[in-house]
This record gives structure tokens, C-alpha cells and sequence, in this order.
């Protein structure tokens, strides 16, 4: 993505070729070398340290561990690490990324060579990961009362059944989540991910396990910490998460504030919240004429009307109207019911799974889940 800078890692036992790299790399801002490993037997280790993005290995390597079976040992470590080889036209070596090798280098380069490659390798790596199989989708009001955080929680609960979700807390300051699942202070939190690059066992510390079987990433439990997440640091988590999970449900929070569209503009799908408030509608207008400015294609978004049989004298036509766009899905209201639920921390689709309103739900679930078949396949033939 844009801005973002590449962390790469080099494993050479040649000082020329090491000193000859970051002579070529110094001039730019991208790529940050992170340091030169001389040693094959010392690679996995390193890259669990210092967490690169992309690693560049000699297939000449001298010593125990060949090229090859450091390219091979880094991605049987550490699949999301990308390894570019470098070779010499009479050691020819073929990208083979089952083997560890996503992209070759051959020596002589130049400069444009290298930040070419390693840019190139990134992004593929990127969009692979973008294409893992997951769908994002983000619940989200410009205004705060509409029962996104409920939505998104039951929602969330409904599509776990048969299908790996998580759920984000997207509501950094105060952490809605927290609120409405009751989860103890001393629960970990996106803030106890590394600041550096985040694996697969990192995020597996710091997920709440819910007992409806989902996994939840809690935002801080205190308003000040929210400072502490950057917007790097949400793409990283949203990044691995998405390669973990077939569904990525994430609650926003009221606005269009950076860390707020940092979540949408991850998204696959956009769910916005709304109910017949005139408040609500104006500011879903608003927050329409701004993704239209931004650039979101209309398949990126959908509206869902809560509350849908309580419309306070304003029509569904009307309402539309207002929107420009037509309502994608209803969900009916049941005070009692969600009041206890959400007072007991408990999704009401679990405990009353024949009441209309989870019913709704479901069927919101499972028109998501049929986008998300049809997402696999035309994927399948592409490749």
C-alpha cells in the first residue's frame, strides 16, 4: 500500500555483493535494509527477530545450509515472508515459491533492478494475501445509537457457524466490544501486538476467545491508549487476520476519521447502519457523497435498516430518497430481547435463534456467505 516501507532482510556471505545492496538502497526511502546475515544457518532465526518483509538470499552460500535450504527453511518458518534469490547467469534458478524462491535476481544489477524486484515481489506478495480466501466486511454509521455494535457482534456469531470468523473491535477510544461482552480490563488488545512485523502466533496470543466460538481483536481498555494504535498498526493486524480467517467482521465507530477509514478501505464489503432517524439518514447521505469522492465502487457498499418495523412516520421510499441507493437489508426490532442479551453479553442469535429479529441476521449471514462462494469461484477461474 501506499507509504508503506518494505522490510528487507539480506542473507549474503559476500561483503562486495552486502556493501554493493545498500549502496543501492541508501538513495531511496522505501526499503529499509535491516541488516546482512552471513551465515544460512542464522537466517530462520534472524527473520523470527527482526521480521522482514522480503528476504534476499545468495543460492551461493557457503557453509552448512545452501541457498536453497535457507529459501526452504524461511518459508516452512514463516509463510507470509517473501524470498527473492539471488544467483549468477551460470547458476541458473527457477521461481519456484513452493520451494521458498517467489522471484529471482540475477547478478549484475542495478539499482533499478533491485527496488524494482523487491517492489514487485511485495506487491504480488501483497495481493496474494488480499486474495486468500477471507472477506472483510465493516459496520459503519456516521451516527452513534443505530446498534451497529450489537449488529456487528451477532452478525459476527452467525457466520461462525461453520466458517472461522473474527470480529475487530474497530472503536479504539472506548471500545464498545469491551462494553457490550463485558471482557475484563486486563484482557490483551491490538496494542499488545508488536509494533514491528506481526505473525500468525502473535495475534494467537492476543485474541479474546469468546464462547460463541468466534475470535474477537479487543480495542484498548483505556481512551488514552488509542493513541498508541496507528494506522500502520491496524493494516499490519488487518493483514494477518485476513490470511487466519474467512470472515473479518469489523465494528467502526461514528465518523471518518483516519483509523475509521483505514478499516474501510480494507474492507471488501461496507455495511451501513442505519434506522429511520433523520439524523442517521442525513449523515449516511453525508458519509455516501464522501466514499463517492474517495473512490469506493457502489459494490463496495451496502446499507442495512435496523429497527426496520419502527419507521417513526418516514417511509422506506422516502428514506431511499434520501440515500439515493436503495435498503439491502432489513432487520426488524425487539427491545427486550437485545436489551438482556446485550446485558448478559450473550448473542441473542444463539439464545433465541427462532426470534425474527435473529432470523434477520441469519439471513444477512447467509447472503454474505453466497457473495463470498461466488468471490472463490470467479477467483478459481482466474487461476
Amino acid at each position: 500500500m501506499a507509504g508503506e516501507q518494505i522490510r528487507l532482510l539480506v542473507i549474503e556471505d559476500v561483503p562486495q555483493v552486502a556493501s554493493h545492496m545498500r549502496s543501492l538502497l541508501n538513495a531511496q526511502t522505501q526499503i529499509k535494509m535491516l541488516d546482512v546475515v552471513t551465515s544460512g544457518d542464522k537466517a530462520v532465526p534472524t527473520v523470527a527477530e527482526m521480521r522482514p518483509d522480503i528476504v534476499i538470499v545468495d543460492a551461493l552460500l557457503q557453509g552448512r545450509m545452501s541457498g536453497i535450504h535457507v529459501a526452504e527453511a524461511i518459508r516452512s518458518a514463516d509463510p507470509t515472508v517473501a524470498v527473492v534469490m539471488l544467483t549468477v547467469p551460470q547458476n541458473p534458478v527457477t521461481q519456484d515459491p513452493s520451494r521458498g524462491i517467489d522471484a529471482v535476481l540475477k547478478m549484475p544489477f542495478t539499482g533499478f533492478d533491485l527496488t524494482t524486484l523487491i517492489r514487485k515481489t511485495h506487491e504480488d506478495r501483497s495481493a496474494e494475501s488480499a486474495r486468500s480466501g477471507s472477506m472483510m466486511i465493516a459496520l459503519f454509521s456516521p451516527k452513534g445509537g443505530v446498534g451497529r455494535t450489537t449488529l456487528a457482534y451477532n452478525l459476527a456469531v452467525s457466520l461462525g457457524v461453520g466458517h472461522r470468523v473474527c470480529l475487530v473491535d474497530g472503536s479504539l477510544q472506548f471500545s464498545d466490544l469491551r462494553g457490550l461482552l463485558r471482557v475484563p480490563a486486563v484482557a490483551p488488545s491490538i496494542v499488545n501486538l508488536p509494533t514491528d512485523r506481526i505473525r500468525e502466533s502473535d495475534l494467537a496470543d492476543v485474541v479474546w476467545k469468546d464462547p460463541s466460538g468466534i475470535d474477537i481483536l479487543l480495542a484498548p481498555p483505556r481512551v488514552e491508549m488509542a493513541e498508541m494504535v496507528t494506522t500502520r498498526d491496524i493494516e499490519k493486524a488487518l493483514g494477518i487476520i485476513r490470511k487466519l480467517y474467512e470472515f473479518v467482521i469489523v465494528d467502526t465507530r461514528a465518523g471518518l476519521s483516519d483509523d475509521v477509514l483505514v478499516f474501510l478501505d480494507a474492507s471488501d464489503l461496507i455495511l451501513q447502519v442505519l434506522t429511520y432517524d433523520s439524523m442517521a439518514i442525513r449523515g449516511l447521505a453525508m458519509a455516501s457523497e464522501a466514499f463517492t469522492a474517495i473512490g469506493y465502487p457502489p459494490a463496495k457498499l451496502a446499507t442495512i435498516l435496523n429497527r426496520a418495523d419502527a419507521n417513526g412516520g418516514i417511509s422506506k421510499a422516502d428514506l431511499e430518497e434520501a440515500l439515493g441507493q436503495a435498503i439491502d437489508f432489513e432487520i426488524v426490532s425487539d427491545g427486550r430481547l437485545v436489551l438482556t442479551a446485550n446485558n448478559e453479553g450473550a448473542p441473542f442469535v444463539s439464545s433465541s435463534p427462532e426470534a425474527p429479529i435473529s432470523q434477520g441476521l441469519r439471513q444477512v449471514a447467509g447472503a454474505l456467505v453466497a457473495v463470498q462462494s461466488e468471490r472463490g469461484m470467479a477467483l478459481a477461474g482466474r487461476t
